[in-house]
């Protein structure tokens, strides 16, 4: 199978495992998705988060998911349990779908790491 298919076909299949579990069966996008890895990674599961906080997750998320291709590296836990990573190396500029299929492919590798799908 080709890899883009396999990707395709990996994503479709995690959108309906976390849409299921997550959203009622509402079907989960992207930034939702990042969202879920984020408060996966901070471990704080049963509190309110207000918007700035959402939008820590989010940026959590996406230091945790582009750490394995160099672009982040994980720095400390602040007192709050709250993780920081450091840049290493800037992101390149990609186009809307390039950006898209990069943290596609990376919540993937992230979810099958995980061996929450396959």
């Amino acid at each position: 199978m080709a890899r883009d298919e396999e990707l395709k076909n990996r994503w479709k299949s995690l959108v309906v495992k976390l849409s299921s579990q997550f959203a009622d069966g509402d079907v989960l996008e992207l930034d939702a998705i990042i969202y879920l890895v984020g408060v996966q990674e901070l471990g704080q599961y049963h509190r309110k988060y207000k918007k700035d906080d959402k939008l820590d997750l989010m940026h959590i998320a996406i230091c945790r998911l582009l750490e394995p291709y160099g672009y982040y590296e994980f720095d400390f836990f602040d007192e709050e349990g709250w993780p920081h990573y450091k840049v290493k190396e800037e992101l390149p500029t990609l186009k809307a779908g390039e950006q898209a299929v990069l943290m596609k492919q990376a919540i993937v590798e992230y979810f099958l790491e995980k061996e929450f799908i396959q």
